[in-house]
């Protein structure tokens, strides 16, 4: 005769929440489940990360890091490189001349498609700055007195002519919706080292001089990787985060408790019906509990002395570039590894003149208080900061203004690894074409991912059973520019 079954704890455990019918049903799915789940969502098979995601995937670094963070000062619309970083002489002295139509015959042009092209000269003075003698607008006269602190890419190129598709473009290495932002691939390979705030955080500002074109939520999407990996947009005014705030009625202890009992019946169901995205929800849940706490500090700028608050031009987080400048440092300090600051209206189909005017007196003193600031307080070294837009403007005429243009247009960089006082590559005589060294949107991408440490060829999430990358299967670390 057998002797009786003895349950241990485990077994016991087991059986109280699994019923017969229970077991038999999933049971049957066995292999033919997990092969549909292979050829549905390939995450489903593929342990979580932890919550905290301190570390991220790349592990140890590919190779070592120069940067720990990135600031993305982004100006969306476009803004004019004839107008502030590339001097143009021969441009200026053609100021009305017909556009030589070897430049542009079977080139992309956005609006202005059979219409007469004409020259359009910059609109604004050139002055140099600093030791190294940069040469940039008069426009950005503080920039500019960081001269020897940044360096100047000329030879950018994009792929987009239109303002969605180019913003994707520039954040995901794609204009195809639905892919990871750059921030989110950041944070998914090297982790975050903020343990009670996101390691992706937004910030959005608009002022005056320009058309506003609209930011979508999209462009700071996790798309295909886990969702916890997904930029969090913080408000500009008022409360930084919706509904962070406990409901009326309801204790802090109460939101402890209620989130602990979620976990709790999370965790009491078999192991092989985890999700990872319920685990990513729980540790969203988790990190919402900690912001609470965590967010309020952080956008109260009391604590900041007047001296800095007046270096910035911000006194309170009042929607303004300045006050997003000074809280991507506040963020940048408490471990957030990608912060990125749009700031709109830069689109200047017309009035360019006096518009960029506007928009350069509301960015320039902020960053170079940004800059400057980091330095300061030792930051600067570890992080790297890019100002830029999705694309430039065109050396041709439209009304009293600049067309949207992809084939030559200016960024800067700043910090974290990157060689201080110099220019890197060139447009043409009219500042039409990049002709040296030019650089894509993915050569950029695999020099940030190589400053924090990343390989971008071997920085890969399998979906749609093949490995995607951030640059695709494109990009080249730009050697030249980096310390």
């Amino acid at each position: 005769m057998r002797p009786p079954l003895v349950l241990t704890d485990d077994l016991q455990a087991w059986r109280e929440r699994v019923t017969r019918r229970a077991f038999l049903g999933r049971g049957s799915a066995g292999l033919g489940s997990l092969a549909l789940l292979s050829l549905l969502d390939p995450r489903r098979l593929v342990a979580a990360p932890g919550a905290a995601d301190a570390t991220g995937v790349v592990q140890p670094l590919h190779v070592p890091a120069r940067a720990k963070r990135v600031i993305h000062l982004y100006q969306a619309g476009g803004p004019s490189h004839l107008e502030l970083f590339d001097s143009k002489p021969k441009l200026a002295a053609m100021h009305g001349q017909p556009m030589p139509e070897s430049f542009t015959k079977g080139q992309p042009i956005a609006q202005l498609q059979n219409q007469e092209l004409k020259c359009f000269g910059p609109q604004h003075p050139f002055a140099r700055y600093g030791r190294s003698g940069q040469e940039l607008s008069t426009l950005l006269p503080r920039i500019g007195a960081l001269a020897d602190e940044i360096c100047i890419v000329r030879s950018m190129q994009t792929e987009q002519i239109n303002h969605d598709p180019a913003h994707t473009f520039m954040n995901t290495g794609t204009q195809i919706s639905g892919r990871p932002a750059a921030g989110s691939w950041v944070w998914y390979g090297i982790g975050s080292e903020a343990s009670d705030l996101p390691g992706y955080v937004v910030l959005t500002s608009q002022g005056r001089g320009g058309q506003m074109q609209p930011i979508a939520a999209r462009q700071w999407s996790a798309g295909f990787l886990p969702s916890r990996f997904q930029g969090v947009q913080f408000r500009s005014q008022g409360d930084a985060v919706l509904y962070l705030r406990d409901p009326e009625g309801t204790t802090h202890a109460q939101q402890r408790e209620l989130i602990d009992a979620v976990r709790a019946l999370t965790e009491a169901q078999p192991e092989w019906l985890d999700d990872p995205e319920v685990k990513a929800r729980l540790a969203q849940y988790e990190m919402a509990f900690r912001m609470q706490t965590s967010v309020p500090e952080l956008v109260d700028f009391s604590s900041e002395p007047p001296s800095v608050r007046e270096l910035y031009g911000a006194s309170s987080l009042d929607g303004s570039f300045a006050a997003n400048c000074l809280l991507a440092r506040r963020l940048v300090e408490r471990g957030v590894r990608f912060v990125q600051l749009y700031h709109r209206d830069w689109d200047h189909h017309s009035r360019i003149k006096g518009d960029i005017a506007m928009k350069a007196r509301e960015v320039d003193q902020p960053t170079a208080a940004l800059i400057l600031d980091l330095k300061q307080r030792g930051l600067l070294d570890e992080t790297l900061v890019i100002w830029g837009g999705e694309f430039g403007r065109t050396p041709m005429a439209q009304s009293d203004g600049r067309d949207h243009h992809i084939k030559g247009f200016s960024l800067f960089l700043a910090g974290g690894g990157i060689q201080g006082g110099i220019a890197y590559g060139a447009t043409d005589e009219l500042g039409y074409l990049a002709v040296e060294d030019v650089v894509s949107v993915h050569d950029l991408h695999a020099t940030m991912l190589y400053l924090l440490g990343i390989d971008h060829t071997r920085l890969t999430y399998r979906h749609l059973g093949r490995p995607f990358r951030l640059t695709d299967v494109h990009g080249h670390v730009v050697r030249p520019i980096l310390a």
